[in-house]
């Protein structure tokens, strides 16, 4: 999955999109600009290959690429307080999940399972809790939200990244914590979300206690233990290999190399157009073929773009309103 600069397509990029090695494209606010441009680019995106995932990032809060024309959600911390915190945190699914959907992309990469340990400044209010059970329970209801909108949820940063105080953007974050504390605490979400989730995305974080390698490298992480502990049949999304977490095993084409025989299914490079070119060289050596799960994460259903005058709608931002959570 790769990435294109500007609100539409280019003559390169249409080339670069026709390679068979390119399974997905996602979307940065570089290239959006509102509700209908973002659904010409799609279908320009489409015409060129039918069958490519398109994703986003749309948390809510400071995580949401679609803001013109669009709900600015709330952070997902921001719902833990409230009495009805379940009833919202899916009120805010479907509303992320449809907007999305009627944008013309398949996908947000959503929900955030990590815990907020108040440790982890690029976790920190896009997590829903602290307290795994409480995080577990919001996100199994934003989950709901967005299946009930049609669109497949995505966990991440498996196995959790609120412990881990670097941004994995710039730098590599290490958990030193053991297995058995990450198992007891963090990776609780996604394990009892796991039959919910359709796919997950791994964290750049080292757990030396674990691993030497950062989860999305590791095969103890991403076969062991997610496939075989947890029985997780989704897909597997690297996170962005263009992030400095991701460059401690060498360049584009050795990272991609190594996401995806650790386990990954698909992997990201993003804002690093050589980058990208250089894992697509290294896929086509390697004779990599499209596996055939990622059909699960296309949209399984478009609300049309006069969703708002759905009845869930307005109760959905009703809801919100009066919780303050919304203008």
């Amino acid at each position: 999955m790769l990435d294109i600069a500007g609100t539409w397509l280019t003559a390169e990029d249409r080339q670069i999109l026709r390679q068979p090695e390119v399974a997905g494209l996602i979307l940065f606010a570089r290239n959006i600009e509102c509700p209908r441009q973002v659904r010409e680019l799609a279908a320009s995106i489409r015409a060129v290959r039918p069958d490519l995932l398109l994703a986003v990032d749309q948390e809510g809060g400071r995580v949401q690429r679609l803001r013109q024309g669009f709900v600015r959600l709330p952070a997902m911390l921001a719902i833990a307080d409230n009495i009805n915190a379940e009833a919202l945190a899916e009120h805010c699914g479907w509303l992320m999940a449809t907007e999305v959907l009627a944008a013309g992309l398949d996908l947000s990469f959503a929900p955030v399972l990590d815990l907020d340990h108040q440790r982890s400044a690029v976790v920190g209010s896009r997590a829903f809790e602290g307290d795994p059970q409480r995080a577990t329970q919001l996100a199994g209801a934003f989950i709901c939200g967005m299946a009930a909108a049609g669109m497949a949820a995505t966990g991440k940063h498996f196995p959790g990244h609120g412990w881990a105080e670097a941004d994995s953007h710039v730098a590599i974050p290490v958990d030193e914590r053991s297995l058995e504390q990450i198992r007891a605490v963090d990776l609780q979400p996604f394990a009892q979300l796991s039959t919910q989730l359709a796919a997950v995305m791994p964290a750049h974080v080292i757990y030396p206690q674990v691993d030497s390698q950062p989860a999305g490298f590791s095969r103890r992480w991403l076969q062991d233990i997610l496939r075989g502990e947890l029985a997780f049949k989704g897909v597997i999304f690297s996170d962005d290999l263009s992030m400095a977490g991701a460059h401690v095993v060498g360049d584009a084409a050795c990272r991609i190399e190594a996401a995806l025989s650790a386990g990954c299914d698909m992997g990201l490079v993003c804002n690093d157009r050589g980058a990208a070119e250089l894992a697509l060289e290294a896929l086509q050596r390697l004779k990599v073929v499209v596996p055939q799960g990622l059909g699960r994460m296309r949209r399984q259903a478009f609300p049309g773009v006069e969703y708002r005058q759905n009845p869930r709608w307005q109760e959905a931002m009703g809801a919100l309103r009066a919780a303050q959570l919304i203008d």
